[in-house]
């Protein structure tokens, strides 16, 4: 491997990768805090949409009640007439215009009967939708407790892993360091990967014979072609006594002469 890959990749898998995934989740925390928040803004809404119809609903009850007195009253003053009047035709008259002014009445007390019930349907949905509030309210304060004490946690332990990511970094190649930090940046992902099989562990993209040996050889950095990953060759670690000894080749005697 090429040695000033070492350092950064140390710092790749030690504290970036674990900083990734802290980040993830502190995402989803987050996510989780907005669809509470979410459930209880559309209940607000709902309440404040109820409550809104509830006051036009009951101003147009106020205004046909008004209205329902008004025609009572005519219907008393004309009933009052009518043993005043001598006259049949204007007898007619008076006992047509009450027979207008009662079906009008009737039709009003319909019509109020229906707002009533309109009135009566929408506070029910009102109750309910306070009730709601209150049950999310009361149900979501430990989790959303919970939520925030799991960000907390996060946030010290990010602070942690960034003050030992700068001691880190102090010790890299600064040059080799900041292309690192772009590539990283720029995938959220690991940006120094090992060959594997002679292809990118980033990818999965097949290479060449040609980049697999200047990979091997380790004298610069050598860039995945297909996603810009930075490439290396996977040291192989000797374990005694284990079949999983990598031996070194024997050299061939030299000939006898």
């Amino acid at each position: 491997m090429l040695k000033v890959l070492k350092p950064i990749l140390d710092i790749q898998e030690k504290i970036d990768m674990h900083m990734i995934q802290l980040m993830r989740l502190k995402t989803e925390r987050r996510r989780d805090l907005a669809n509470l928040e979410a459930v209880k803004t559309k209940l607000s809404g709902e309440i404040e949409l109820k409550t809104s119809e509830i006051n036009d609903l009951q101003k147009n009850i106020n205004l046909m009640e008004e209205d329902l007195r008004v025609l009572k009253e005519k219907l008393k003053k004309l009933e009052a007439q009518q043993p005043l009047i001598k006259k049949v035709e204007e007898f007619n008259a008076l006992s047509h215009e009450m027979s207008q002014a009662d079906r009008e009445r009737s039709l009003k007390e319909q019509h109020l009967s229906t707002r009533y019930d309109q009135l009566a349907a929408l506070s029910d949905l009102l109750k309910e939708c306070k009730g709601n509030l209150q049950r999310t309210t009361e149900s979501s304060r430990a989790l959303e407790q919970e939520i925030q004490e799991s960000i907390d946690r996060i946030n010290v332990e990010g602070r942690e892993l960034l003050a030992r990511r700068a001691e880190l970094v102090a010790h890299a190649d600064q040059d080799v360091f900041k292309i690192y930090e772009k590539l990283l940046h720029s995938k959220k992902d690991r940006v120094i990967v090992p060959i594997e099989n002679r292809c990118c562990s980033g990818c999965h993209i097949s290479l060449t014979a040609q980049d697999e040996n200047l990979v091997r050889k380790g004298e610069r950095l050598v860039f995945c072609e297909h996603c810009s990953r930075i490439h290396y060759w996977p040291e192989i670690e000797v374990v005694e006594d284990t079949a999983a000894t990598v031996k070194p080749r024997r050299r061939r005697a030299a000939a006898k002469g």
